[in-house]
């Protein structure tokens, strides 16, 4: 918001800003200078106004000038520092309890640490990148110690800057990854090979079922009744008596 102001001229107005009373017979340049003065208030109480929600804007509306209604809400959302601090240990202390997840990747590990410094630095604490790096370093899973010995062997840890180890890291990531989908990859196509085969036999065994169903059901018909046998007779027949040759005549 303070870039803001200060990008439309306005901050001067916000932070000592006293528009004085004409005199008695004002001339023309004194009465222009005036009415810009009072514009530029009113512009910078507007851009307050629209930063704001309708919640707040009803407890800054009756506020007379724009450094009134700056000193209000600095009070009421940034706290003194004995609020400020307390917002510190808290953040710290969720810093200090993260861990990163064997599911989730580096690059989001690093932006959630890195979410939670700066709201550290935005409330006026410093807070150095190389703690950063040491708690990727203390709490990285052990897929990554291979990448971090090998790091330890080539470069000084201490001055390793936050980019080059997340870059470092994920180029690791990569490569396992590359190797783990051509694994996938190459069982899968295994996979439906032997798949194929399978059906390929089934196929054939069904054929040779049907053809042995169609010989079965070339029986003739009876020789008195002159009826033809059905198939789950004939198939009966052919397991009760395991016959090695098909009958040609039968009887009833």
């Amino acid at each position: 918001m303070i870039v803001h102001l200060k990008a439309l001229d306005l901050w001067e107005v916000v932070e000592n800003y006293v528009v004085p009373d004409l005199p008695a017979n004002p001339t023309i340049a004194q009465l222009k200078i005036h009415k810009e003065k009072k514009t530029r208030k009113s512009k910078a109480k507007a851009c307050l106004y629209a930063a704001v929600s309708n919640t707040v804007f009803t407890r800054i509306m009756n506020l007379d000038s724009a450094k009134d209604i700056w000193d209000y809400l600095k009070k009421e959302y940034q706290g003194n520092e004995r609020t400020k601090n307390i917002q510190v240990l808290n953040l710290i202390r969720e810093f200090e309890m993260q861990k990163m997840k064997e599911t989730k990747n580096i690059k989001d590990y690093a932006d959630r640490l890195l979410s939670i410094i700066n709201k550290v630095r935005f409330l006026g604490k410093e807070f150095s990148d190389d703690r950063i790096v040491q708690k990727i370093l203390v709490t990285m899973p052990e897929k990554y110690e291979s990448k971090i010995s090998s790091l330890e062997e080539s470069k000084d840890l201490t001055s390793i800057s936050l980019g080059e180890l997340t870059n470092a890291l994920q180029a690791q990531e990569q490569r396992r990854s590359m190797r783990l989908e051509e694994s996938m990859q190459g069982a899968f196509q295994a996979r439906t090979q032997y798949q194929g085969g399978g059906k390929d036999k089934r196929f054939i065994k069904k054929k040779k079922f049907q053809m042995y169903r169609n010989k079965v059901e070339t029986f003739p018909p009876c020789t008195y009744c002159k009826k033809n046998k059905s198939s789950a007779d004939q198939v009966l027949v052919e397991t009760r008596y395991q016959v090695q040759k098909m009958w040609t005549d039968w009887t009833c």
